[in-house]
């Protein structure tokens, strides 16, 4: 039987892995950390997450929550995952990153039909199936051999946010609550005056950052993961209508409105560790420790993770991949994940289900299939396979992807049909492509 070879075991390749794998096919999956690792990863396990813990939004009419129905709905390894690693995050699906990635990491070495391999890949097989899942961060050797392949890379900078040990914040300065009333228990919350914020902003600006290499300042920054200090660049309310925002974060005790509010969310399930919600970064680290100790609370922070800048590499999907992820010019080949264009965690994973779901169909004999065009994961693969290449940029999943909708539909009617549709799609596709069994969604409607 022929065995289909997955390169990268981020979110992608490990969702592909298995996918491949369900169906009864071998699967060999190469990660190359941690023989060799990235400037971004800490460990060596498989689907490592790097710049947030949060998943994003649980609502069905929401574009990420129904991207979420959908994976649940095609037994999505990674959405599994999420699930048992799940910690409180309100309308958001956060999780224990450790123990997340340690659930793939388990499940895939323990299937019978997958072989992971621990090692640098450099070369593409020349034969074979091939799912190509190497992420924004991959090696220069194996960048080098997909150049040859495709040509002209795109890169832009991507951004991590820090994180700070929660034995040394001061909760007397703090307050949990949810924006949204969901689970209070979410978000730390560190109000700040209209003073102490005036001056944060004023530092923000001020401070010294990390430079771009040569050969990197005509790259531009992802605008769904700008840095910190270049939101506050654009205006000196800028950050008090993103992600220092105050509305719904009245004061527990006082009932008052702070003038602006620093989030934190918990990294893990016994809340040792914090993230600084909204703050990635690219000051350097004494930047980092004297700017942000400048928020109340954390005036001792100790860092865990600094916040830090990376390139990130993506191809010119339109041109080269097919809405089934086939590499055009060689129809054996895949690409799945970050590297396609696709922006997001669990879009990544989406690609990394079809482009296993499609390598097996392949395996077997039978033609690769696209997803329904009126879900949201069909919608997003048709967006990097057909659009304008020339104004090409990885696209967050958003229902402004979907198409044929009725112009008299407007508001949350617009969303809510757009939910029912793709649900309506997804489980016609299932019909003909897959068996009649469905998981049970644990996803809000409302």
């Amino acid at each position: 039987m022929q065995r289909v070879i997955v390169i990268g075991g981020g979110l992608a390749g490990s969702e592909a892995a298995w996918q491949v794998a369900r169906q009864g096919i071998p699967v060999v999956l190469y990660e190359m950390r941690p023989v060799r690792s990235t400037p971004a990863h800490r460990t060596g396990n498989l689907a490592e997450l790097v710049c947030s813990n949060s998943l994003k939004s649980l609502e069905l009419t929401s574009a990420q929550g129904l991207l979420k129905w959908e994976l649940r709905e095609l037994g999505s390894l990674i959405l599994e995952a999420a699930f048992q690693a799940r910690i409180p995050g309100g309308k958001a699906l956060s999780v224990d990153r450790e123990k997340f990635s340690r659930y793939v990491t388990e499940k895939l070495e323990a299937h019978p039909l997958v072989e992971i391999r621990r090692e640098e890949v450099t070369a593409i097989p020349e034969e074979g199936i091939v799912i190509i899942a190497t992420g924004p961060l991959t090696s220069d050797a194996f960048a080098r051999a997909l150049q040859d392949l495709v040509g002209e890379f795109l890169s832009f900078f991507d951004a991590v946010s820090p994180i700070v040990d929660a034995e040394s914040l001061d909760f007397s300065k703090l307050y949990w609550k949810d924006r949204h009333g969901w689970d209070h228990e979410s978000y730390l919350n560190a109000p700040m005056t209209k003073e102490e914020y005036d001056r944060f902003v004023e530092a923000l600006v001020s401070a010294e950052k990390h430079e771009p290499h040569d050969f990197e300042k005509s790259l531009g920054f992802f605008e769904g993961c700008l840095p910190i200090e270049e939101m506050a660049r654009r205006g000196p309310e800028t950050l008090r209508y993103g992600p220092l925002k105050p509305i719904g974060l009245e004061h527990p005790e006082t009932g008052g409105l702070p003038y602006a509010v620093v989030q934190l969310r918990p990294e893990n399930e016994e809340k040792t560790a914090f993230s600084l919600v909204g703050f990635q970064t690219q000051l350097r680290i004494r930047e980092q420790e004297r700017v942000f100790r400048m928020i109340p609370g954390l005036e001792n922070a100790r860092f865990l993770r600094y916040g830090a800048v990376h390139r990130n590499t993506f191809i010119r999907s339109p041109v080269l991949l097919l809405s089934t992820l086939q590499f055009r010019k060689d129809p054996r080949i895949f690409f799945a994940g970050q590297i396609t264009g696709t922006e997001g965690y669990l879009a990544a994973a989406a690609g990394g289900w079809l482009a296993g779901f499609n390598a097996a169909r392949l395996a077997r004999g039978e033609e690769p299939v696209a997803l329904p065009e009126h879900t949201m994961m069909g919608a997003l693969f048709r967006y990097i396979a057909t659009s304008n290449p020339r104004y090409f940029q990885p696209m967050n999943p958003n229902f402004g992807l979907m198409i044929q909708i009725p112009k008299h539909i407007r508001g949350g009617a617009r969303r809510r049909f757009l939910a029912e549709r793709a649900q309506e799609a997804l489980r016609r596709w299932k019909e003909t492509f897959l068996s009649a069994s469905s998981t049970t969604s644990v996803l809000s409607e409302d």
